[in-house]
């Protein structure tokens, strides 16, 4: 039997495949971009997709929060594609109603790089991203970052080769 999958933004928060079930939030183009890693992560889960650059982040926010309350899922995994500011967006969203339900709700976070491995990253890395000073102090205490950085970001690549 195939997982169930449903836009985010499209979503009854009182759905009944929601309650105390084990959520797949997902980037919209995980699953074309990476099909085996999709349908890896997606076994066994209710499979919810977004994509922040379509869907505004207050919508997404307020869904997940609705969804939190009401339905109250038992664990939410989240998968999206390292380096896109849009599916960063998706890991604030999800801490974002955490904070605000006040839900004990098991989440974890989880990026493809690009070599297409799952890489876990903390909620406190998603939260670090949004206070563009911490991510400063990183770098400047660890200025090797910027060559790893390097290697993953053609823009990265590109702002370097301006200077």
């Amino acid at each position: 039997m195939g997982c169930l999958r449903v836009k985010l933004l499209e979503t009854w928060v009182k759905a009944k495949f929601l309650k105390e079930a084990s959520v797949l939030l997902v980037g919209e183009c995980v699953q074309a971009a990476y099909p085996d890693l999709y349908k890896e992560f997606s076994e066994g889960r209710v499979v919810l997709t977004s994509c922040p650059e379509a869907e505004h982040i207050d919508q997404i926010v307020s869904k997940l929060t609705s969804i939190l309350t009401c339905s109250r899922p038992k664990e939410i995994t989240l998968l999206t594609v390292d380096g896109s500011p849009h599916c960063f967006t998706l890991h604030a969203a999800l801490n974002e109603a955490l904070f605000v339900t006040g839900s004990n709700v098991s989440s974890v976070h989880f990026v493809v790089d690009g070599d297409g491995k799952a890489l876990e990253v903390s909620p406190e890395s998603v939260r670090v991203g949004r206070y563009l000073h911490l991510v400063q102090k990183c770098i400047e205490k660890h200025p090797e970052i910027l060559e790893d950085l390097n290697r993953r970001s053609l823009e990265h690549r590109r702002s370097r080769k301006r200077k």
